[in-house]
């Protein structure tokens, strides 16, 4: 998820339910994220020095927030969740929170479960499986979208990054810039070592954003943990 600029919501606290105070969880995510970007920045500049290659990532270009699977720790998801209740407006949370069931009722038929009626007759959009996060084709939580988002770049054309039969032109795939992962990956062990301090299991602690954004902000059609 790579806008080029950020889109941040107006800053409308949610009345009582905004924090006051950064947690210690938020200053470690906080922390991870200024290292990921630094370490990120430094590869994207060698890219272009040493072979050429510039990211086609652009303002905008967001197909990359659909129909992917984008998957973000627990500590990040405290810091989203954070973050939503400081800076979004009521009338914010509310269309997040549409959005996000949104996506819940999608990924429910995209598995083909069988069941609840709510869900096998719900009529929704073909941009339905998007990132809940996103308003505008932009990232409504720039400032703390996840570090999979941080470090996903390509050099192809901006339209492979659609979910499949929506790309063109037809048959291709994005060219993801892999060794910006690579260059970033060593500065997320910290959110794994925090999962660890917390109690909690690092690998269980990972979940896609959309089943995240439920269970922090306590939505009723959270998945039990």
């Amino acid at each position: 998820m790579k806008p080029a600029a950020e889109n941040i919501p107006a800053a409308d606290p949610c009345g009582s339910c905004a924090p006051t105070r950064a947690t210690a969880a938020e200053g470690l995510v906080a922390r991870v994220y200024a290292a990921v970007d630094e370490a990120a920045g430094r590869e994207i500049d060698r890219l272009k020095r040493e072979e050429g290659i510039v990211p086609s990532c652009r303002r905008g270009c967001s197909g990359c927030c659909c129909g992917q699977h984008i998957q973000t720790n627990s500590l990040e998801a405290h810091a989203l969740g954070r973050f939503i209740r400081s800076t979004f407006s009521k009338r914010q949370i509310e269309g997040l929170r549409r959005r996000t069931l949104r996506w819940h009722l999608a990924d429910e038929q995209r598995r083909g479960r069988p069941g609840d009626d709510l869900i096998r007759d719900a009529h929704l959009p073909a941009d339905a499986l998007c990132c809940p996060m996103l308003v505008g084709q932009l990232c409504s939580a720039y400032p703390v979208r996840p570090v999979i988002c941080r470090t996903h770049y390509v050099s192809s054309n901006p339209s492979a990054c659609r979910p499949p039969g929506r790309r063109h032109p037809a048959g291709t795939a994005p060219v993801t810039l892999t060794s910006i992962i690579a260059a970033a990956h060593p500065f997320t062990r910290p959110l794994r070592a925090g999962t660890e301090t917390t109690g909690g299991d690092p690998t269980r602690s990972i979940l896609l954003l959309p089943h995240w954004l439920a269970i922090e902000m306590g939505w009723d059609f959270a998945a039990p943990r």
